[in-house]
């Protein structure tokens, strides 16, 4: 490990093999960091949940997984419940000034840019990139591959494979990152049928996920995926932006 001498490392605080704390971080009791964890200037991992019944005698955990880089100023909370851990996975990248609210699960390969702000509860899928400025309500999912624009105000959960912007507005499939992942045409164009089926039917989001699933031709792990985030949740879902139903892409 390497460690800055100015680094804070409270005692009870579990670090993997090869960290490195740059000057002034501060690592809590309560963290556990994967190895090849990096922590930078001002950053504080493991700290109390904003939460203000919480207790601070809670046993809980601020997990982040290996090969993750923290940036300046960024905070990850830890759990509220006994027992219980706030989660980052593996390889993600929180930058400056980003913020990881108590009992956060977000999954590997994720990308926080400058202040993006999760509140508690919030559940981000692998792969996913949060634009600078972001805010998300707390209790809402953001599904796997999704992309979503800088300053978006997120209140509504959103579906894997989708770009959202602005305020719980979905603005079309992120094409470029499965092209980017490697995911075959069909299963691409799977995914087209079956956000179009599940935006420009009418009728109750729910209901049409639903049926989709049950009788519907689509038959790639992608696609199904996408239409049961739909059936689980409870919360709301963000919507199709005004008019892009006019303007949505063939299928290839």
């Amino acid at each position: 490990m390497s460690r800055h001498p100015t680094a804070i490392v409270e005692e009870g605080a579990q670090l993997g093999a090869g960290c490195e704390l740059h000057a002034y971080a501060v690592v809590k009791k309560h963290a556990v960091l994967g190895d090849g964890v990096v922590v930078h200037p001002f950053a504080v991992v493991g700290g109390d949940p904003q939460y203000l019944k919480f207790d601070p005698a809670t046993v809980s955990q601020a997990c982040i997984g290996a090969g993750t880089v923290i940036r300046e100023h960024v905070t990850v909370n830890r759990s509220i419940h006994a027992g219980q851990a706030t989660v980052v996975g593996a390889r993600c990248v929180l930058m400056a000034n980003a913020h990881v609210g108590h009992d956060c699960l977000v999954g590997d390969e994720v990308v926080l840019a400058n202040n993006v702000m999760l509140a508690g509860h919030v559940t981000v899928g692998s792969h996913c990139f949060l634009g600078g400025g972001a805010g998300f309500h707390q209790h809402c999912r953001i599904g796997e591959g999704a992309i979503i624009g800088g300053l978006a105000r997120v209140a509504q959960d959103v579906p894997p494979f989708a770009m959202a912007a602005e305020r719980n507005e979905i603005v079309g499939l992120n094409l470029v990152g499965l092209k980017r992942r490697g995911l075959p045409r069909e299963t691409i164009r799977e995914l087209k049928d079956a956000f179009r089926t599940v935006y420009f039917t009418p009728g109750n989001i729910r209901d049409i996920a639903h049926a989709a699933l049950d009788g519907g031709p689509f038959r790639s792990a992608e696609a199904r995926q996408f239409l049961t985030f739909f059936t689980e949740g409870k919360r709301g879902f963000a919507r199709a932006r005004r008019g892009l139903g006019a303007e949505a892409e063939p299928a290839d």
